[in-house]
């Protein structure tokens, strides 16, 4: 049964341009690994997932790190993009705020973008772990200059102080997004909200 239904999907994929192919492989391939981690993910679940046939997959990128390595790169790109944009604005307390509304709004389409780029299961070097490591420096790296810049308007001047405060901020985020992947029915919208009305409660009195 289940063969005749995956034949009757991939049928049904005949005549798509090879663009739309190639973005129905990379969602179905992004949830993929996104629930299941590199390690456990399969290609042929996405072949499944898509309505495609294994080879395909290879066909179009050559193997399972191909595939994961484009996943990767649409997933860190995107985050990349709305953590930068956030930061325009005032550096105050409300620039928290705004990051964590760009990563709920760009996440909501494609929640498991985060866990792409933050995989455990990935190879301990290689492609991969180069790709993914150079996304996570890079949204590091953001949050380490709003933080610096935060601090710069305030009494606190200790170097540690600011390592600190740098390290609790991407705690913060991952929590943030952990628990929201625990509470599928919350919107980006009310995650904004419950974000916004906690942050007030942490500032100036």
């Amino acid at each position: 049964m289940g063969k005749q239904e995956n034949t009757a999907r991939t049928v049904g994929t005949k005549g798509m341009p090879r663009k739309e192919r190639e973005r129905l492989i990379l969602d179905a391939a992004a949830e993929e690994f996104g629930r299941k981690g590199y390690a456990r993910g399969s290609t042929a679940r996405v072949a499944a997932r898509a309505g495609i046939t294994k080879p395909l997959i290879y066909e179009y990128f050559g193997s399972k790190d191909g595939l994961y390595l484009s996943c990767l790169e649409q997933a860190g790109t995107r985050l990349v993009a709305a953590v930068r944009d956030a930061q325009d604005g005032p550096c105050d307390i409300t620039r928290a705020a705004r990051t964590l509304t760009a990563l709920f709004h760009t996440l909501e389409p494609r929640p498991h973008d985060w866990e792409l780029v933050y995989d455990t299961t990935l190879p301990a070097d290689g492609d991969l772990h180069t790709a993914a490591t150079a996304y996570r420096r890079e949204l590091n790296r953001l949050g380490a200059v709003g933080v610096a810049e935060f601090l710069r308007s305030s009494p606190a001047d200790d170097p540690l102080d600011a390592d600190l405060a740098t390290h609790l901020w991407y705690g913060t985020v991952g929590a943030a997004v952990a628990w929201w992947r625990h509470h599928p029915e919350q919107t980006a919208a009310q995650m904004t909200s419950r974000s916004e009305r906690i942050i007030a409660r942490l500032g100036p009195r």
